[in-house]
């Protein structure tokens, strides 16, 4: 689908990222897509995510809405016209917004699920937990901003970790439509992370054993994004992913 252009501020952009078996992650995805390696782990995480003044890119600053989101996501890569391309597959979306459950899907990109979101935060430490209205899924996690990258087996240090991410940029969903994906790509010239240490992980997404066995998949670190204006372009999937299903 396309619609508008959005503009909005990220308020808050947790990136909780895991190291998952490639077979298995590959297993999540539709035909078409592959998982982006990093070190021979494919890449996926859930992206908590705090939109401020989300409005249509013409409607003026300070007349939009704000709402806690949610995202589990795969990076991935396929074969485009120009070459091998990147991005994420995003399996679930959830969403506190009303709003953006009712129009997710049918006036923007994404269908979301309701949630329920626990937000307990300041400048040095975030705590975002959530359960969907249908108790299929559970998050909790706890982080607080460190100086430096520690710990991951992904990625290196901080810079490294931040270009990684920067370059998935584009993100493709299930639509409301069997057979159909939603696409949305993210804009901003002000991209800038900042390291955490985890003290809390848990997703029932990725501890369900069923799609990932147990030790298929290991938490790798996270990032966190703070005060960054954006503006999210919605994608024709039909021309930029060669899985997608034909437009109607």
């Amino acid at each position: 689908m396309i619609g508008p252009k959005i503009a909005s501020v990220i308020e808050r952009r947790l990136l909780v990222n895991y190291r998952v078996d490639p077979e298995v992650a590959a297993r999540q995805l539709p035909a078409g897509m592959r998982p982006q390696l990093v070190g021979g782990w494919a890449v996926a995480g859930i992206c908590l995510l705090r939109l401020g003044d989300t409005r249509p890119r013409w409607a003026p600053a300070g007349t939009g809405v704000r709402s806690e989101n949610a995202a589990h996501r795969i990076s991935v890569e396929w074969d485009g016209p120009d070459g091998v391309e990147a991005g994420v597959w995003i399996p679930r979306r959830d969403s506190g917004s009303r709003l953006n459950v009712l129009a997710g899907g049918r006036l923007f990109p994404g269908a979301h699920g309701s949630a329920v979101f626990d937000v307990r935060e300041s400048q040095q430490e975030i705590g975002v937990g959530y359960e969907t209205k249908d108790a299929s899924t559970r998050v909790r996690v706890v982080a607080r901003v460190t100086d430096e990258l520690r710990g991951s087996r992904l990625f290196g240090d901080l810079a490294e970790a931040s270009a990684f991410f920067r370059q998935g940029a584009r993100g493709y969903s299930p639509g409301r439509a069997e057979g159909r994906f939603d696409g949305m790509q993210l804009h901003t010239d002000a991209w800038r992370v900042e390291a955490t240490e985890v003290t809390r992980a848990e997703s029932s997404f990725f501890e369900d054993p069923e799609r990932f066995p147990p030790g298929t998949v290991h938490f790798d670190c996270a990032l966190l994004m703070r005060d960054v204006p954006v503006e999210w372009h919605p994608l024709d999937s039909t021309a930029s992913v060669g899985c997608a299903a034909p437009a109607a």
